[in-house]
């Protein structure tokens, strides 16, 4: 099963390239940052699957024939993770017109637009995953964010209907999840943050990619249009 990853220079992304890659399949990480070469070759080394990198806006034209080029040496695509994403958080009636439109550009349209443009192309009996957010139930101080991820679980829903049953379509809605953003937070509003999920802990990038392993694989043949969401129960609590 050749793999495409977008958002591949990221932790999140880093960990579910690296997920499948360890399981024998051949993987492309797409991102708008360099570094994504410097996370392709720390995987090349660790082999023996091919793995190639991507450098690439995907909010702009052409993203999808970009990717699709820097694949063509991996063998009929069989699974695209649309996991890149950006936030630009700020209370709802202070939120730029730009900020809005600049997370659902990325957020959303970006990863429906490759959706339709590489899904003729995907091997048949193949699967998309993206990854969406428990933001899609609501946060405070991120309306762009929310209705972005709020949308994207809606086409997962939509597209599954659309692609079947050639292709699988399934969503993944991380939580709280230890990356360098959270950890970027003031301990005190982490704390209060963690205190919220049930599980007593925030989520590590490694719990995302056993998420989609498990939905690309051929245990989750009979799954389709679903969102799993990866969040230690913040999503049932008050």
């Amino acid at each position: 099963m050749s793999v495409i990853v977008t958002g591949g220079a990221g932790a999140i992304g880093r960990a579910i390239a690296a997920r499948l890659h360890g399981e024998g399949h051949p993987v492309l990480l797409a991102d708008i940052a360099p570094s994504v070469a410097d996370v392709a070759g720390q995987l090349d080394a660790a082999g023996p699957a091919l793995v190639r990198a991507c450098v690439v806006d995907l909010s702009g034209p052409g993203a999808a024939a970009t990717i699709q080029h820097a694949a063509s040496d991996l063998g009929p695509i069989q699974l695209l993770v649309n996991n890149a994403g950006i936030t630009r958080d700020g209370r709802a009636l202070d939120l730029s017109d730009a900020d809005f439109r600049t997370v659902v550009a990325l957020d959303l349209i970006a990863p429906l637009r490759l959706v339709l443009e590489l899904a003729p192309n995907l091997a048949d009996s193949g699967a998309i995953v993206n990854i969406a957010s428990r933001a899609g139930l609501g946060n405070f101080g991120q309306a762009n964010y929310v209705a972005a991820k709020a949308g994207l679980i809606g086409a997962t829903r939509s597209l599954a209907l659309r692609l079947a049953p050639r292709l699988r379509v399934n969503a993944v809605a991380p939580g709280l999840i230890d990356t360098p953003m959270t950890a970027s937070m003031p301990p005190e509003v982490l704390a209060k943050l963690v205190a919220k999920v049930p599980l007593e802990r925030a989520g590590e990038p490694a719990d995302v990619a056993a998420a989609v392993a498990f939905l690309a694989s051929a245990e989750a043949s009979y799954v389709t249009g679903q969102t799993l969401v990866v969040c230690g129960g913040r999503s049932l609590a008050a």
